[in-house]
């Protein structure tokens, strides 16, 4: 798929769903990787992850699209169109966007620190480095060493 198809399927779904047109742009971002969307609120462009229309297909977009034009349409027409707004919650559930998009990795594949406790051998994987100067073990408050890093 690319930017066209998916400027063509946005605009399907804002008038099927929401009864609104959808007059902005929506493209393709393979910068994005944590998240499976964003809508910008500067230029109410909406940018979708490929990889998540690569691995799970038409289905795991649509969603996608669903939950980036609840925060398109509210935020034009001046409603609340954050996460943490009614407005956005209703509209959500009205249409049945998810709130989340399934992730790619895992937390374990996306891991790149392993830290063991010197007490009870617990492991902790962590993302970011943390500082084992401060950080104890969650089970017996014992000291943290780095057992593998994989950066």
């Amino acid at each position: 798929m690319n930017n066209l198809e998916l400027q063509q399927l946005v605009e399907e779904v804002s008038v099927e769903e929401f009864a609104r047109a959808f007059e902005h742009k929506a493209l393709f971002n393979k910068r994005l990787r944590t998240t499976g969307g964003r809508y910008l609120l500067d230029s109410h462009n909406i940018e979708i992850n490929p990889k998540q229309y690569e691995t799970y297909g038409n289905d795991a977009l649509v969603d996608i699209i669903k939950h980036e034009l609840c925060h398109y349409h509210l935020h034009l027409l001046g409603k609340g169109y954050k996460h943490r707004d009614r407005d956005f919650k209703t509209l959500s559930k009205q249409v049945n966007a998810p709130r989340f998009c399934t992730p790619i990795d895992s937390y374990e594949q996306r891991a790149n620190y392993i830290y063991q406790c010197i007490k009870c051998n617990n492991e902790y994987l962590r993302i970011r480095k943390v500082n084992i100067k401060k950080m104890r073990c969650g089970y017996c408050g014992g000291k943290l060493k780095l057992k593998k890093s994989m950066k």
